[in-house]
């Protein structure tokens, strides 16, 4: 009977972790017992603002993310955290909102690029204490774009700059790139057909400053447990001291 009931148990909580991957593509990985958890989180398709996309839109909400990220940092099992990236961009204000609330989270953080992290992604993809692409991972820098009319008078060329100088701010803050090189990428003008930008693939991301490393998901996963034990240790001299 207790068998059974075990069974039946762990069917539910597989089903409990395969719904909870499918709606907001996160997950808390299981690992041996005694240690701390990784709690995986992704970023996928289109980061969402404040208006929901298109249906058949596979979609970042960005509403799922922070009260996840707010409960990780108060958990006392939740140990590190693990961020996989392929998105197009999106929404500045969400994709800003999600990257500042990695930069703050006192939890070891290394984001991992897949097959992309464009424009918006490219701050959260640094916004980890630690970061890896794939060998074959881009990553595309360009200026602030946007969708609708565009008021042509003086305050809307400075709202655009002041958006852009935040973007620019918050990356050369938590990577290793100069303003002037990444103002550089944003405003070059021979990789992107028929707009401005650059494109960076794999090892020409860490090249220029902005990830740290290349490698995949073994690499990502052993630097965040390196980071998630040194911590521990971190902690248990403290409380001898």
């Amino acid at each position: 009977m207790s068998d059974m009931k075990s069974e039946k148990e762990k069917a539910e909580a597989e089903e409990h972790r395969d719904e909870r991957i499918e709606k907001t593509g996160q997950i808390t990985l299981q690992d041996h017992v005694g240690e701390q958890k990784i709690h995986l989180l992704t970023i996928i398709g289109e980061v969402e603002g404040h208006e929901n996309l298109a249906g058949n839109s596979k979609t970042t909400k960005y509403e799922h993310i922070l009260p996840q990220l707010a409960a990780i940092e108060d958990s006392e099992e939740i140990g590190g955290v693990l961020v996989l990236l392929n998105t197009m961009g999106g929404d500045v204000e969400a994709g800003l909102a999600i990257a500042e609330m990695l930069a703050s989270l006192s939890k070891p953080t290394v984001s991992l690029v897949l097959g992309g992290s464009h424009s918006i992604g490219v701050p959260i993809a640094v916004s980890c204490k630690y970061s890896f692409i794939v060998p074959t991972g881009t990553m595309v820098i360009h200026p602030v774009r946007t969708n609708g009319m565009v008021i042509g008078v003086p305050q809307t060329f400075e709202y655009f700059k002041l958006i852009q100088d935040r973007i620019t701010g918050f990356v050369c803050q938590h990577c290793r790139i100069s303003r002037q090189k990444l103002e550089d990428l944003m405003m070059e003008t021979g990789f992107l057909t028929k707009d401005v930008g650059s494109i960076l693939v794999g090892e020409d991301a860490v090249k220029h400053g902005i990830l740290d490393e290349v490698g995949g998901i073994d690499r990502a996963i052993r630097k965040l447990r390196e980071m998630m034990d040194s911590n521990i240790k971190k902690d248990d001299k403290a409380v001898e001291k």
